[in-house]
């Protein structure tokens, strides 16, 4: 199958899916009476202000983490790689905690300031986690600062649940399983500043095919591997920042949507980028109608179903694509 018949189907699925996504729901909606207008004015509402903004969302937050995931993948040489290595998604749970253990409780002050918290702790983490293997840069120096980073914010998130209130530890439990309830287009233009860091990622396609040769022929061909990982890094983590503020922490979408389009196109990265962006963005959108529409009028957080059926799913895949997993 060619990659540019790839492109299409992909492309195709995921315009798909979003008119489909625009009709389902607690409410059943009519597109065409809302195109020609004979929609009532609760249609309209709930279609312009609820579900128009929340697949908007989807798209933008999964086509980041999954392009993330990709890019991170290929910097580090391992299939298995994700962008929670790099500590953002741990540092975003920690401030994001923290603000709803200690901050302000006003419930209008209360959604900014988690948004804020947690981007500004994801950007805390990925420069500890930076400063920490300054010195080499190297692959192993910094997968090995990630973790620890990683491992000091998961204490940090049970000191702080220990000392919540039952009512604090509902609010971060469920903060931490991510959710898109409650966008609007405000969080839509918030999370939209994360696609200029796509783009520039994508221009690292390139020296991402190189580096996958190896740090040093890397640099025997050009490439300063040493910025590269910096430009890389950061540009992920503003990613990752972005769409873990707005929604919460949604697992596995970095994770598994780069390897199955890996294993479908290859690891050319100008293919595998945006490949890998489509793909995620269609994946949450699936994700997200299924939680919204699966116990109505419940709604299931969106990040338990992507690790119920990523994490089994990953598995399976390590089984039986052992052999394919080396880029």
């Amino acid at each position: 199958m060619s990659r540019t018949l790839i492109f299409t189907l992909l492309s195709i699925g995921l315009i798909v899916l979003f008119l489909v996504g625009m009709s389902m729901g607690a409410v059943s909606i009519d597109l065409m009476r809302i195109l020609s207008g004979a929609a009532s004015v609760t249609d309209q509402i709930i279609f312009f202000e609820l579900r128009l903004p929340r697949l908007a969302m989807n798209t933008i937050i999964g086509a980041g983490v999954a392009l993330s995931g990709a890019a991170i993948q290929g910097l580090f040489r391992n299939a298995l790689a994700d962008p929670a290595l790099i500590g953002v998604s741990s540092g975003a749970a920690v401030f994001a905690a923290a603000f709803l253990v200690f901050g302000v409780q006003e419930p209008a002050l209360r959604l900014a300031g988690v948004s804020g918290s947690a981007f500004l702790g994801s950007i805390v983490a990925t420069t500890l986690v930076l400063l920490v293997a300054k010195k080499s840069h190297s692959t192993s120096t910094i997968l090995l600062a990630g973790i620890a980073v990683n491992a000091i914010a998961l204490s940090a998130v049970g000191l702080l649940s220990y000392l919540s209130t039952d009512a604090q530890l509902r609010s971060v439990s469920f903060w931490a399983l991510g959710s898109f309830n409650g966008v609007t287009w405000t969080m839509v233009g918030v999370a939209g500043l994360s696609i200029p860091a796509m783009i520039l990622i994508y221009f690292e396609s390139s020296r991402l095919n190189i580096i996958t040769l190896g740090d040093r022929e890397a640099t025997g061909l050009g490439v300063s591997v040493r910025q590269l990982r910096l430009r890389v890094i950061v540009g992920c983590a503003f990613i990752v920042a972005i769409g873990v503020s707005q929604v919460g922490v949604i697992s596995f979408i970095g994770l598994v949507v780069p390897h199955l389009v890996r294993l479908t196109i290859g690891s050319n990265h100008k293919v595998l980028l945006p490949a890998s962006a489509i793909g995620g963005g269609a994946i949450m959108i699936v994700a997200d109608s299924l939680c919204r529409t699966l116990f109505v009028p419940n709604e299931l957080p969106v990040g338990i179903l992507t690790a119920l059926v990523g994490g089994p799913f990953f598995i399976y895949l390590i089984i039986i694509q052992k052999n394919r997993f080396r880029i």
